[in-house]
């Protein structure tokens, strides 16, 4: 069973702020930045301090409970306000990962739960900051959890001995804890498999060169960093008997957007007859996407391809683009597993039905305590 957990907090919630490890200087620094208000916690995320879907959703969380928690608003009305302007700040920061918007709207139906509870103006804006500030809380221990049932679903999927490529980087660093696809290969090892990453190095970020190899290095797992162009090589050659990824928004259809290159090891992967597994929550699935073309791409500043660690290696004049996400067909996709199981084609059908168990263990849990619904 799943339990370890990395010797660093990607972020959590602090009498001082908001902290989290700065992602933008790993692995060469180990830095952990505070922030006080919501403005900083949206500039985090925006200029990647922190990534990854579900760590963007715990941060637009507590972005939004340090918001409320610094507000001076005296009314009800003041505080809608305040917190509107508060949620559509934080929601422009990056339009591909669904779990920033899931979250944001989870804390404004709490704010709304709340508000029409009985009591003064007072009492009900002093409930909100103190139910949001918990909320934001839970929120975190709720991922660390939603990522080890994930492990304990994947972990058989992969080989027992073998060599398991993944794609940027889906561990702790890119969520609460424990990591998504990394979660699965880190229970996998946990239970005694002999498993060893490639990594691709995930240009033009280098997800996958400073974070995804520094973070198994450090639990121990063999890892071999590779350049992206190498993962046909070592597919046809026999060496990969599996690859795993995150996800960023995952259509209803089973469409997958993640770092952009994931569309072409999925590919490779077909070609080379290995299965492709996608690692995810429910929460970075979008239902009211019928497919992958409705999903929004992020575009990228130019010049995270043409320098490296601020050194250019383009001409000065040379235009280059930056998607910073591809979408992934379904037909493309062995599994996508989350924490309610392993779901297959037809995804249409299997995401689904995840759903239908989620609302029909909330309705349960609602008509036995009322107060916990958001």
């Amino acid at each position: 069973m799943p339990n370890s957990q990395p010797g660093f907090a990607t972020i959590e919630w602090t009498d001082a702020g908001v902290r989290m490890i700065d992602q933008t200087v790993l692995p060469a620094q180990e830095i952990y930045r505070t922030y006080t208000d919501y403005q900083g916690v949206a500039e985090a995320i925006r200029s990647m301090v922190i990534r990854g879907a579900p760590a963007i959703g715990v941060a637009a969380a507590m972005g939004v409970a340090l918001g409320i928690k610094n507000s001076r608003a005296t009314s009800v009305h003041g505080l809608r306000t305040e917190f509107e302007v508060i949620a559509s700040t934080i929601s422009a920061t990056r339009p591909t990962a669904v779990n920033l918007f899931w979250a944001v709207e989870r804390m404004r139906r709490l704010l709304e739960s709340v508000l029409a509870e009985a009591g003064s103006e007072s009492e009900k804006i002093g409930a909100v900051k103190a139910r949001l500030e918990e909320e934001a809380k839970r929120m975190l221990a709720e991922d660390i959890a939603v990522n080890q049932a994930m492990a304990r679903a994947g972990a058989p999927l992969l080989p027992d001995d073998g060599i398991v490529l993944t794609h940027c980087n889906a561990g702790a660093l890119a969520t609460g804890g424990y990591g998504t696809a990394l979660g699965v290969i880190r229970a996998a090892v946990e239970n005694g498999k002999k498993i060893q990453v490639f990594a691709d190095e995930t240009r033009p970020f280098l997800q996958g060169a400073r974070l995804t190899a520094w973070e198994l290095s450090r639990d121990g797992i063999p890892v071999t960093l590779i350049t992206d162009s190498m993962a046909g090589h070592f597919m046809k050659q026999g060496r990969i008997q599996a690859a795993i990824v995150g996800a960023d928004r995952i259509a209803a259809n089973g469409d997958v957007a993640n770092k952009i290159g994931t569309y072409t090891v999925a590919v490779l992967a077909r070609e080379n007859g290995i299965p492709f597994y996608v690692a995810a929550p429910l929460s970075t699935v979008d239902l009211k996407l019928t497919s992958g073309d409705q999903i929004p791409i992020e575009e990228r500043s130019a010049r995270e391809v043409t320098h490296v660690a601020g050194v250019s290696i383009a001409p000065a004049d040379v235009e280059a683009r930056h998607p910073a996400f591809d979408v992934t067909p379904h037909r493309y996709v062995t599994a996508i597993i989350t924490e309610r199981g392993v779901a297959r084609e037809p995804y249409t059908e299997s995401l689904a039905a995840m759903f239908l168990e989620v609302d029909s263990r909330q309705s349960t849990a609602d008509s036995k305590c009322p107060s916990t619904r958001l």
